[in-house]
């Protein structure tokens, strides 16, 4: 079995408070969007291999999801750096090891789901 990718859908309530988050924060990039009109929006965010899709649509998925992001150390430290040092009142998250992580920290949006990234021992 070959499985090309796997990409998560989260649930999202509030399209601006999605965008200030993943895309301002986070520094995600919309690949594509899909909202007609008087309806909720689905997206697809990415940032370097990591892609989400975000609905607001009832059904698709239930808040307070988890997933687990692997990444090389330097990587890791560097993005920590780099969202450490945005203005965003809502999260100021800290590195910290894990019996499976060598370091680790986590994010979550306004809408309770979590994104844990980590890097990996050898």
């Amino acid at each position: 079995m070959q499985i090309k990718r796997s990409i998560p859908i989260f649930r999202i309530f509030d399209e601006a408070k999605a965008r200030e988050f993943y895309l301002d924060y986070l520094g995600f990039v919309v690949d594509w969007e899909d909202k007609p009109e008087d309806s909720p929006v689905y997206l697809q965010v990415s940032r370097g291999g990591l892609i989400l899709h975000l609905s607001e649509h009832f059904g698709d998925c239930c808040p307070g999801s988890r997933i687990f992001v692997a990444m090389e150390r330097g990587d890791l430290e560097n993005y920590h750096a780099e969202i450490s040092a945005k203005d965003y009142k809502y999260m100021k998250p800290g590195l910290e090891a894990m019996p499976w992580s060598e370091l680790t920290f986590d994010v979550w949006d306004p809408f309770g789901n979590r994104i844990s990234f980590n890097a990996m021992k050898d």
